[in-house]
């Protein structure tokens, strides 16, 4: 296959696409050329199917750190296991495209991409998107596509789509959605506490350029697409259907509208072993009726549930569509944290933790991104005992990434800045009960937990996930879903925000798109929905505490000359260290108890230790490094050196200078070991610096003048 290029301007940026020269051996490979930002994307699907009940996607998002010029970090010097941003890029390219397969397709298909060359200004994530649906696109696999997506800015009136890497520090939104010609599909957005309205209409305007790039997608495949592969779906006997609904739908209905979620699923379970042991006995010569059995009452379940909400307005637990599970909560459970909420909606609770720590305490970010460290951090476990079950252990998933990414993003809108509050900041979400929602309930327990420690954040913020059921012609917006209703339901739709405006917002579907009616909706029910919460949890703490917890690193900031950051670091850490273990009374730097110094850039030097008096010591021995000398004045030092050719003094730690020998005493001095010695404290005047920088000074002009002898009489 000869190599094509097709070329769009896409808001005066070259949007260049390559097909035929690399990866031709994938079903699908293109090379995606963004600016300077270049991604290849390749999909490949097996011919085999499956035997199982879900659609095997897997999407890959490979950052290789020679596209931004760097050496892998540690001692292993390449790439590892996907950084936390590789594994949220995964996560955004995966939502747009899979809801544009067939839900009973079986065939395992994978799409990588693999980011070769970065320009910052122009997303290499937006690329990946577009690139992996051209990749399907132009393949043999049965995909229902394009789609592909932008980040949308916002600086004064002005939308902006996908803005550059100053125009987005600028912004107050920085919001990625995708989509079809048709509608939009997935969002990803955080915000500086924007209205609803600004949310919709930014949404709305993206949506615009979305169709531009579909529409670009279209003419590729229409002049180099190939046709897609005829593959077996998953079918269901039509006959076998009818009696397995007749036999369960009834039971399904009670099951379901148990109130108790663990004995509503244990109910649910039982029947569906029930109903599939039933018709294994009936049909006892066909293998095929257990596998289908079993689908055909998942389909049940998902049906009498959209049945209830749709056609009896009925929610499975009984409550209004938007109506907010009962709450609880409290702060300060754990006596030695810094500060710690237990927030609970419904089944569904989370245990936030928050520490303070140093600057210098913050986390390195060894990617592609510009910035390389972040002060601020919100990580989410989900533990399998908070749904009632056994499970792995190990390092966080996809899911628990991207539920503590949003939890993130929802929070840092409202932190103080580096400057009001000079501390690393760590909040950690323990899941303890799950049943829908615990992303918001995190961010609802994680606030709580940011007041209870003090940490003086702008506004309280609360998060409430919205769901949708839908059969095509009408629809129902619910308020605060529940576990079974957003794995039954076709949108999960989670906006956190203040009194004020959105900070976080993230939608996935199940359908191919959502409407603009349906997003006004939700927009303004989660709004309802947030500020009842914001005034519940206004009833536990409504303001954050005006003291650090008293196990909390205390803190003093002083700002010195840049140019003496040196001196107070020393020659290879000496003075600093030397600061470090006078003060705390420790043997090594790494000692517990030891105070903790920042050296910033800009001259600042902020000190941390939970005991104040420590504290003032440091800063006490700090400020006797950096003293400047003033020429004229008289200062008491002590001989700490004696030379042929005079003495060294020391006037206080790192401050040394050179009383020569003519400038010892009023009379003629030989030898300076006849007037000083090593160890002696002596007053003496600062006479300036030569022309090396050398402190000079004099012991003859801190002595008193002799009176001079009377001439005599001629």
């Amino acid at each position: 296959m000869a190599k094509n290029e097709f070329k769009f301007d896409f808001l005066g940026r070259e949007l260049i696409v390559e097909i035929g020269e690399v990866a031709k051996q994938a079903d699908g490979a293109v090379l995606v050329r963004y600016g300077d930002t270049v991604v290849l994307s390749c999909a490949v699907m097996n011919d085999a199917t499956i035997d199982g009940d879900f659609f095997p996607l897997t999407v890959v998002y490979n950052e290789k750190l020679y596209s931004v010029g760097k050496i892998p970090g540690g001692f292993i010097k390449r790439e590892g296991r996907p950084s936390e941003n590789a594994t949220l890029a995964a996560r955004l390219i995966d939502r747009p495209i899979r809801p544009m397969f067939d839900e009973n397709f079986r065939n395992e298909v994978q799409v990588i991409n693999t980011v070769l060359s970065v320009d910052p200004d122009n997303s290499p994530e937006i690329t990946a998107l577009f690139g992996s649906s051209l990749a399907l696109g132009i393949s043999k696999i049965p995909f229902d596509g394009p789609v592909a997506g932008v980040v949308i800015g916002k600086i004064g009136k002005e939308y902006i789509i996908n803005p550059t890497s100053e125009q987005l520090e600028k912004s107050e939104m920085s919001v990625t959605v995708a989509g079809t010609k048709k509608d939009i599909c997935m969002i990803e957005a955080s915000a500086k506490e924007v209205n609803e309205t600004v949310m919709l209409d930014a949404l709305l305007f993206g949506q615009k350029y979305i169709k531009e790039l579909c529409k670009f997608q279209e003419e590729i495949i229409k002049i180099i697409g190939t046709e897609k592969q005829a593959v077996e779906l998953a079918t269901i006997p039509k006959e076998l259907e009818k009696e397995v609904k007749k036999y369960a739908e009834d039971k399904m209905a009670e099951a379901i509208q148990i109130k108790n979620k663990l004995e509503s699923y244990a109910a649910i379970d039982n029947l569906k072993e029930e109903t599939v042991n039933y018709f294994i006995e009936k049909y006892t010569d066909d293998d095929t009726v257990p596998k289908n059995v079993k689908k055909i009452v998942n389909n049940i379940e998902a049906d009498v549930v959209r049945a209830l909400i749709t056609n009896k307005k009925v929610r499975p637990d009984g409550r209004k569509f938007d109506e907010i599970r009962e709450l609880s909560g409290r702060i300060d459970l754990l006596p030695r944290t810094h500060g710690s909420a237990l927030f609970t909606r419904g089944q569904t609770q989370s245990l936030a933790t928050t520490t303070l720590g140093a600057l210098g305490e913050h986390q390195i970010l060894d990617g592609l991104e510009i910035e390389d460290t972040k002060r601020f951090m919100l990580h989410y476990n989900f533990p399998p005992f908070s749904v009632g079950e056994t499970g792995r252990y190990g390092s966080p998933g996809r899911r628990e990434i991207g539920h503590g990414a949003l939890g993130e993003k929802a929070l840092l809108q409202v932190l103080p800045s580096e400057e009001e509050f000079p501390y690393t900041i760590r909040v950690v979400s323990e899941i303890l009960e799950s049943n829908g929602s615990s992303s918001q309930a995190t961010i609802c327990a994680g606030c709580l937990s940011l007041m209870a420690a003090g940490v003086p954040i702008k506004a309280p913020v609360a998060g409430i996930a919205m769901g949708l059921i839908t059969n095509g012609k009408k629809y129902t917006v619910l308020t605060d879903i529940a576990g079974i209703e957003d794995h039954m339901g076709d949108m999960d739709f989670k906006v956190a925000g203040t009194k004020e405006g959105i900070t976080a917002l993230q939608m996935d579907i199940k359908i191919k798109g959502v409407t603009k009616a349906i997003l006004k909706e939700a927009l303004a029910e989660a709004k309802k929905g947030r500020l009842r919460i914001l005034d519940f949890m206004s009833n536990i703490i409504d303001k954050p505490k005006a003291e650090l917890s008293e196990y909390a690193p205390k803190i003093k900031t002083i700002t010195i000359d840049p140019e003496k950051i040196k001196d107070v670091i020393g020659r290879g850490g000496e003075m600093i260290t030397k600061i470090i273990l006078e003060a705390s009374g420790v043997k090594t730097v790494n000692d517990k108890d030891a105070v903790k110094v920042d050296l910033e850039d800009d001259g600042r030097v902020i000190v941390y230790h939970t005991d104040y008096r420590i504290i003032e010591k440091t800063i006490e021995m700090i400020e006797k490094v950096v003293r400047e000398v003033v020429p004229g004045e008289m200062y008491e030092g002590e001989v700490v050196k004696v030379e042929d050719f005079g003495c060294f003094v020391k006037l206080w730690d790192g401050c040394e200078g050179l009383v020569h020998v003519s400038q010892l005493a009023h009379e003629r001095v030989n030898k300076p070991s006849d007037v000083v010695k090593v160890g002696d404290t002596i007053m003496v005047k600062a006479i300036g610096y030569d022309n090396r920088g050398r402190l000079n000074l004099s012991r003859k002009d801190a002595l008193p003048k002799k009176e001079d002898k009377p001439k005599k009489d001629e």
